[in-house]
């Protein structure tokens, strides 16, 4: 019996993978009704990925008519499991009130849910909402540790700014030399993905 249940799980296993990876080939081909017909059992059954990828689908009109509302619904459901680029995006949608009502308290919820799972642009994101007060208290300390933190994952923006809090003394002691090191490397940065183009 015990041997049979795992054989069970196995198989149902597999099959839900295939379908993920059958749904995932035909996103990429742009083939998004047969997406949509792989990820949407999936999602319904509670698949994080799945409800992630229909979330992104129903953001930009893919295979289905554009509808935030819908977008948000199924990025929440993605999001409460822990998945990250999921919660970056329900914070993103927070912010710009796409589906949701504009709430930037929410938006930085979410944001701090998926920096802290080493999401680099939530990282930058939250650090840009610390240092304006958006949504939280006012904390330039606190914005400089998440600047640091997506900096340290090659976000130019975030070097970039993280360099102007050490020339400006905010949230980290007034230095120059650490300044010019972070604009530097934000320059660097730039200069890479500009040649990646």
């Amino acid at each position: 019996m015990l041997l049979a249940l795992a054989v069970f799980f196995l198989v149902v296993g597999s099959r839900a993978l295939a379908g993920l990876h059958e749904g995932i080939d035909a996103y990429e081909k742009g083939e998004f009704a047969a997406a949509l017909a792989e990820f949407m059992p999936q999602a319904r059954d509670g698949n994080a990925k799945a409800q992630f990828v229909l979330g992104l689908m129903y953001a930009g009109g893919q295979g289905v008519r554009q509808d935030f509302k819908e977008a948000a619904s199924w990025y929440l459901k993605a999001a409460e499991q822990g998945f990250a680029l999921a919660q970056f995006n329900v914070a993103m949608l927070y912010h710009n009130g796409q589906g949701v009502p504009q709430d930037y308290g929410a938006t930085a919820r979410w944001l701090h849910k998926a920096a802290e799972q080493g999401h680099a642009l939530a990282q930058l994101y939250l650090g840009v909402m610390y240092q304006h007060g958006l949504g939280v208290a006012q904390d330039y300390k606190e914005a400089a540790s998440w600047y640091f933190r997506a900096a340290e994952q090659e976000i130019a923006q975030a070097q970039l700014n993280l360099g102007m809090m050490y020339h400006r003394g905010q949230g980290v002691p007034g230095d120059y030399g650490e300044a010019m090191k972070w604009l530097n490397r934000a320059a660097q940065q730039l200069r890479r993905e500009r040649g990646a183009l």
